[in-house]
């Protein structure tokens, strides 16, 4: 590629997975906000518990150098709804024919288990051949526990999953499906 005066850059793709669920967070937690605002509920996107064992000062602040891992984090999002417990991840795949199970973490898979067992409200958004379904966390434990499988058939995921419709306010109205799911449709709140 030329820039301007004769400046050459070589042309190079690189390919970063390490952000490719943004999209899909940004749609959460843009709803989640709208939630908040609303009064609906009190869902909060959880940070991953980082230790910082170096850091620089600078005029501007503190920088960390150099940091790790705390601890195995749970899952991205938690809080109180309609007086429920709530907890969920959120995935994405490019793949259109299954989503891999190794995207999930043992640890995630055994705190999602761990969660229904304490009656709380726990499932997965994936977001995989352009729409978002919410695939209940009972369903997600009981497919790896029948098959030796190492992804979600889309089938599956069409047949058992709930899809949510992206729309402008909020961005994904994940809780209107959760509505149907787990409180047989009754819904607290009116949309504007």
């Amino acid at each position: 590629m030329e820039y301007p005066n004769n400046i050459k850059k070589p042309n190079h793709k690189t390919i970063n997975y390490s952000n490719r669920g943004m999209d899909l967070e940004q749609f959460i937690n843009e709803t989640n906000e709208y939630y908040v605002e609303k009064d609906i509920a009190l869902i909060y996107k959880k940070p991953t518990p980082i230790g910082i064992s170096e850091a620089v000062y600078t005029p501007h602040g503190r920088i960390i150098k150099n940091g790790y891992f705390k601890s195995p984090s749970t899952l991205d999002y938690n809080g109180v709804y309609r007086g429920k417990y709530i907890e969920f991840e959120a995935k994405e795949t490019q793949s259109k024919t299954s989503f891999p199970l190794a995207n999930f973490h043992e640890h995630q898979l055994g705190y999602i288990a761990r969660v229904l067992q304490h009656g709380g409200i726990c499932f997965v958004l994936i977001r995989m051949n352009h729409k978002v379904y919410l695939l209940k966390g009972e369903d997600l434990t009981q497919f790896i526990s029948e098959n030796t499988r190492k992804s979600i058939p889309y089938e599956y995921i069409v047949e058992k999953g709930f899809v949510i419709e992206e729309k402008y306010n909020p961005s994904l109205d994940y809780l209107k499906i959760v509505d149907q799911v787990y409180f047989k449709g009754e819904s607290l709140w009116q949309k504007n």
